[in-house]
């Protein structure tokens, strides 16, 4: 477990790659020892999530072919499974500098999306409560199941999630030079009966120093998720690799090519310790966009 609150490396107007590594450096390097086990189970049940990069302890197998479209599919092979048995908490991960939940500022001062109408969406591309932006990319659609590990992996209804990550150009809203006065890609859901929640966004981009990854946080209801002091967990969803470099081929994405190259799984200060939970199973392709599911246990 990441018992640290260290950060993403993305600058921005007050807040540098410098002071983010000085800052690393300085904090414990302890590694979580959440269990590895894999949701045991007869049958694959599609669920939600995005992340970066690849390393041995990939949760998926990813095969690539080439359409007659010219387009890119990634078909990658589930290994999360029906939730009736054994069950992993997914890692606790920090929430970054760009939360925007409460728990800090931003130039304006104290920001809280999770307090402003409109913040319960699924489809978290434009702005809201008066704000007007719309984040452009390749489509991808987030789907989570939320389950109990402390009740033989059943489903978690009424859970809500807010989810947030940075735009095609690495930037998040609220926080970086540029989009300040834009609040795309941040929303919250809530999970149905069988535990199943989904947003529609775009693709993230990598930033300098980060696999491309999904922020969340998980509350017990809607209503609790009004406050951080609520939430039971926060982690991030990492992607596999063919997907994200399919993606970052095309156009919009440039910024990302190079620094996809420098960085994967293994070396990323939050997945590198293991992200076998946390890297989702994706399908589609740049043409009509991606599908990205994941199971998240937490401990109901």
């Amino acid at each position: 477990m990441h018992n640290h609150d260290h950060h993403d490396y993305h600058s921005h107007h007050d807040h540098s790659l410098a002071a983010d590594l000085a800052a690393m450096l300085d904090l414990s390097s302890d590694r979580r020892q959440s269990l590895r086990w894999l949701l045991a189970g007869a049958s694959a049940l599609p669920l939600l999530g995005c992340g970066g990069g690849s390393d041995t302890d990939s949760a998926a197998t990813t095969a690539t072919t080439a359409p007659a479209s010219g387009a890119t599919t990634t078909t990658t092979t589930p290994t999360t499974t029906t939730p009736t048995g054994s069950c992993s908490v997914i890692p606790e991960e920090t929430g970054g500098p760009y939360p925007a939940d409460g728990t800090n500022s931003n130039a304006a001062g104290v920001v809280n999306v999770l307090t402003q109408s409109g913040v319960v969406r699924s489809d978290i591309r434009s702005s809201f409560n008066g704000a007007t932006g719309i984040a452009a990319g390749v489509p991808l659609t987030i789907k989570l199941q939320i389950v109990n590990v402390n009740g033989s992996c059943a489903a978690l209804d009424g859970y809500a999630v807010y989810l947030w990550h940075c735009d095609r150009d690495g930037n998040y809203s609220l926080y970086s030079s540029g989009v300040t006065t834009q609040n795309y890609l941040r929303g919250v859901q809530v999970s149905d009966s069988s535990g199943n929640l989904g947003f529609t966004t775009i693709y993230p981009g990598c930033y300098a120093g980060r696999v491309p990854h999904v922020h969340f946080e998980v509350y017990r209801s809607l209503t609790a998720a009004t406050s951080a002091s609520n939430r039971i967990k926060t982690s991030q969803l990492a992607f596999p690799d063919a997907a994200s470099n399919a993606v970052y081929a095309t156009t919009g994405y440039s910024a990302s090519v190079r620094n996809m190259a420098a960085i994967s799984l293994a070396t990323d200060n939050v997945f590198g310790d293991g992200a076998a939970l946390q890297v989702v199973s994706i399908t589609g392709n740049v043409t009509d966009g991606y599908v990205a599911t994941l199971t998240v246990g937490v401990a109901g």
